[in-house]
């Protein structure tokens, strides 16, 4: 017994509210065209008072050139969260905390990403391969810097077992990120002249695996668990909150429709995505996002 006008899509991002569980993902900065983009998106953001993540700001370590490609943010940081991001291959070799504090002062963040990229970094010709010392490293950030500390994948996955050694090291959120969109190997294999025949093309855990896996970590840990990795559609939204996720998030599918159809298309498309979503709770007998996330779940292959 629902009342289709009474359904409440907001939620919480680390004590902000947000008008949708859904986060306009990491993608660009550090470079000529990023200062529009990221400008743009960021609009986006705040008109529909949603979270937005920051381009990795490995590029501001190591000068200024395109610091304002990331200063924009802190023009929106005071009515939506910004997300401050680096790579796990920088964090591993950090001797102190200080230019975590500079990145994330630079956008006055929110929250800080920590991107995992293993296999891009295998495959990348300039790659880091080396994360030894990283667990270390981020017990250190997640004790020092009092701000949540998400970790994340970029196309291939975080399983249970690494998601528990993340939460036990003081991470406050687990973005799977699993595979299923952007596949970074296959754009490094591509910079190399390969094809999709590749192995390591496809290689990672299903974002629906590691989400309906990593979730049960919930019963034990206090954290916040983001489904992204193929989030193309309002069906693919709606099922990763059944699944257990409190979060969504894409990156690719933004990027196009602000190319496509520019800052008011992109609003409206985000805005039109979690109305159907909002269908489907509706037609589920969900009046929040609490409920919804505890519907039943049918394997479509049990339908016939």
């Amino acid at each position: 017994e629902v009342k289709y006008d009474e359904i409440c899509l907001k939620t919480s991002f680390y004590g902000k509210e947000i008008s949708y569980p859904f986060l306009i993902s990491c993608m660009t900065g550090g470079t000529g065209e990023a200062l529009n983009i990221n400008s743009n998106l960021a609009e986006v953001a705040k008109a529909l008072k949603i979270p937005i993540g920051v381009g990795s700001q490995r590029q501001v370590l190591e000068n200024n050139q395109y610091l304002d490609s990331f200063k924009i943010f802190k023009k929106v940081a005071d009515f939506i969260p910004v997300l401050s991001n680096i790579g796990a291959a920088q964090v591993a070799c950090l001797k102190s905390n200080d230019p975590i504090k500079k990145i994330i002062d630079i956008v006055n963040a929110s929250a800080l990403v920590i991107h995992v990229n293993p296999l891009q970094e295998l495959l990348q010709k300039e790659g880091e391969p080396d994360f030894s010392g990283l667990l270390v490293n981020i017990e250190k950030i997640t004790k020092e810097i009092d701000l949540p500390i998400i970790v994340k994948e970029v196309g291939a996955g975080i399983s249970k077992n690494v998601a528990k050694k993340l939460l036990d090291a003081g991470v406050k959120g687990i973005d799977v990120a699993g595979a299923g969109g952007t596949s970074w190997a296959g754009v490094e294999l591509l910079r190399k002249g390969e094809n999709s025949e590749n192995y390591f093309w496809n290689w990672g855990l299903p974002t629906s695996y590691c989400v309906r896996t990593v979730k049960e970590l919930k019963k034990d840990y206090d954290f916040l668990l983001i489904a992204s990795g193929g989030i193309k559609s309002f069906d693919d939204i709606a099922k990763a909150i059944a699944l257990g996720s409190d979060i969504t998030a894409s990156a690719r599918l933004m990027l196009q429709k602000l190319n496509s159809e520019g800052i008011e298309g992109l609003i409206n498309f985000i805005t039109q995505l979690f109305e159907n979503v909002k269908n489907i709770m509706y037609l589920t007998g969900c009046s929040n996002l609490r409920e919804f996330s505890k519907v039943n779940l049918i394997k479509q292959e049990d339908l016939y």
